[in-house]
């Protein structure tokens, strides 16, 4: 991609968090979900990891090469005019240096945003803030040496107890977290969860940077928390596991030798699909 033209997907997307309306990212995990939504007039792209690594059947957690993974996403911003944001999971490296050479190779791809997360891998078990700024310095300083404002969305885990159990320790340890991850060179913090309303509301009180909350069928309403100042709402998997669960309610009619209602009544007809598709290799 055209370094110029990176870097101005970079400074909108940067922007899209600043505005007063809220950022909505339906995550995505092919091309054609990509373009759907720029035709729907959505103003970026942002993947989610567990959505790709189940597209090809495999587990969330780094579980996919991340050849594979980047190839994943070259596609799909190469398939838009919109700026393209990736899950990286935890960016695929224990090291800073191979964290480097990942967001370097992440650069090429064309995005110009990522998640990261702040876990180790090892199921509740979060790094050190100091460790975790470090990792959040490595990506900003590589990525402002390639002339890019790659927007850093950090994502903490406190909240991911199996307990589930928001306290006012989780809650401060979050707000802690977030805040040294900002003067580390994060643009947003995503403490990702299902928080309930207080929680939410304490959170954007004391974090100061635009904050991204994970949205879900038991999650804060939407126009709520545009009221309360939330600048960004991501949604996982759940995009992806709700056409998974469309899929399958369809074979399960099909084996059944039932009728064609499962998919007959409710389809894109073969011109309203051939719309955001290409006819050759970009």
């Amino acid at each position: 991609m055209n370094k110029d033209r990176q870097k101005m997907k970079a400074e909108l997307l940067l922007s899209l968090h600043k505005g007063e309306k809220l950022l909505l990212l339906p995550n995505i995990w092919d091309p054609i979900g990509a373009r759907i939504l720029e035709a729907k007039g959505f103003p970026a792209i942002a993947t989610a990891s567990a959505a790709v690594s189940s597209s090809l059947g495999y587990k969330d957690g780094e579980k996919i090469k991340f050849s594979i993974h980047l190839e994943i996403v070259r596609r799909i911003v190469e398939s838009v005019d919109i700026p393209v944001s990736a899950d990286i999971e935890s960016g695929y490296s224990a090291n800073l240096t191979g964290l480097k050479e990942n967001i370097n190779l992440l650069i090429d791809t064309g995005a110009v945003g990522i998640n990261i997360e702040d876990n180790t891998g090892t199921e509740g078990e979060l790094r050190s803030i100091d460790e975790q700024c470090k990792r959040i310095s490595a990506v900003r300083e590589t990525a402002e040496k390639r002339g890019i404002h790659l927007v850093i969305n950090a994502r903490t885990d406190c909240f991911l107890s199996k307990t589930n159990k928001i306290s006012e320790e989780l809650i401060n340890d979050a707000v802690k977290r977030a805040n040294a991850f900002i003067n580390a060179g994060a643009d947003c913090i995503y403490p990702i969860g299902v928080l309930n309303f207080e929680t939410v509301k304490t959170l954007r009180k004391k974090i100061k940077s635009p904050m991204n909350i994970l949205g879900s069928a038991r999650s804060v309403p939407l126009k709520t928390l545009q009221e309360i100042g939330i600048n960004r709402v991501s949604f996982g998997p759940f995009v992806f596991r709700s056409c998974l669960k469309k899929f399958s309610d369809i074979v399960d009619e099909l084996a059944e030798l039932g009728s064609y209602d499962s998919f007959g009544s409710n389809t894109f007809s073969f011109d309203e699909a051939a719309k955001f598709l290409r006819e050759e290799p970009g």
